[in-house]
């Protein structure tokens, strides 16, 4: 069986993509990624044995110099975007049985397109259920298009975000489609997402609640890393007490850097040691005996050794700190972030700081509550209810599918 796989985002997009073509791959199936060229994707792919197709341009120079909310130079993005899967991702889909993809909506509205040009089966895959239509949310909303303030009712304004994606990405698709002897769609996002999209979250963590949509939830796709630590990290936790993490992923720098400082500050105060992860956003605050500042680890590992987790609520690494048993804080600034940090506030396994612009007070008060001992017992607790074949199970679809 041959599988081709496209995803167009960061870390969080690559990663997952990349745990299920290992699997594939062990399973005795033909695996390829399409995923962006930044560097650090293609280390963490031949890491894990899986060829890589690089496609489109690299994610971290646009996350790091686009302005945060702004719509500027969206719609030359999205067509880019597209373009990627109709030339690259048609070239590298030929032969294969099936194309499994996630990302962006130009992205997957394109992947679907390719298959159903070569005939091959197709799979949309999500890992947050955020964005799949339910009359139990809100949609999470587009850029530069907002949903109507005064309207209340979710079923309605999930219909009024179809409109707003054909407005958007209908036209752009039409034309890449009759280049392709393909007709037009009449509703680009459900077209994408297909009748049953396969949600890749743990089912404890991110239940997904019964719509007319048959979503199909596998468990997070994850690989278990197997990478040491660095030795100045192991150095600095067997030095003390366990330090606290703070660490922001692939969001950009400006206001997350300023959160950092003082999440930084807030657990400084506390008196507790810390890990700082550069990310994206290049996050260097003062060093000292109390403080080290890493760059790409085994967070699987770190999370294992930390008496908290402090990041921003992305999908990877909420799973990630669940799995570890170690309790959270999410500071959310956007997107599924919220919808994370109100899991695991729900669950008992973590906290959030809601506030729109955090104070090292806010922070500080947030981190007595993720601290609380009973906190600890039940992440522990939960992390032994939480599925780890999330993978296996998505292969074996899949396979099974062929067959």
């Amino acid at each position: 069986m041959r599988v081709v796989l496209s995803t167009y985002g960061s870390r969080g997009s690559v990663e997952p993509i990349a745990a299920l073509a290992a699997r594939l791959r062990e399973l005795g199936a033909e695996a390829r990624v399409c995923a962006p060229p930044d560097p650090e994707f293609a280390e963490r792919l031949a890491e894990l044995a899986v060829p890589m197709v690089p496609t489109g341009r690299p994610v971290r120079p646009l996350v790091t110099t686009v302005r945060p909310g702004s719509a500027a130079g969206l719609a030359e993005r999205a067509a880019e975007l597209m373009g990627a899967q109709f030339d690259t991702v048609a070239a590298a889909a030929e032969g294969c049985d099936v194309l499994v993809a996630t990302g962006p909506l130009p992205v997957v509205t394109g992947a679907r397109s390719v298959a159903e040009k070569l005939g091959i089966r197709y799979v949309h895959a999500g890992h947050q259920p955020v964005s799949l239509p339910s009359p139990h949310r809100r949609p999470p909303g587009r850029r530069g298009r907002p949903l109507s303030e005064d309207e209340n009712d979710n079923e309605a304004l999930w219909a009024e975000d179809a409109r707003i994606a054909d407005a958007m990405f209908g036209d752009m698709l039409a034309s890449r489609r009759a280049a392709f002897g393909l007709p037009p769609v009449e509703n680009v996002r459900d077209y994408a997402f297909t009748d049953h999209p396969w949600l890749a979250t743990d089912p404890v963590l991110s239940p997904w609640q019964p719509t007319g949509l048959g979503v199909v939830q596998t468990g997070a796709w994850h690989v278990t890393d197997e990478r040491p630590l660095p030795a100045d990290l192991v150095d600095f936790l067997d030095a003390g007490p366990r330090p606290l993490y703070v660490g922001f992923g692939s969001m950009p720098g400006g206001a997350v850097a300023d959160v950092a400082r003082l999440a930084v500050e807030a657990v400084r105060g506390k008196g507790h040691r810390v890990v700082v992860s550069r990310g994206w956003a290049d996050l260097a605050p003062a060093g000292g005996g109390d403080c080290l500042v890493v760059g790409e680890v085994n967070q699987q590992a770190l999370f294992r050794r930390c008496a908290a987790v402090v990041h921003h609520g992305s999908a990877a690494t909420t799973t990630t700190a669940a799995q570890a048993g170690v309790p959270q804080l999410i500071v959310p600034r956007g997107a599924d972030q919220p919808y994370w940090a109100g899991r695991v506030t729900d669950l008992g396994v973590g906290t959030s700081c809601a506030d729109p612009a955090p104070t090292v007070e806010s922070l500080a008060a947030a981190l007595r509550r993720a601290l609380d001992p009973a906190l600890r017992t039940r992440a522990a607790a939960v992390a032994g209810t939480l599925r780890t074949d999330g993978t296996t199970v998505a292969a074996g679809l899949l396979l099974d599918g062929a067959g």
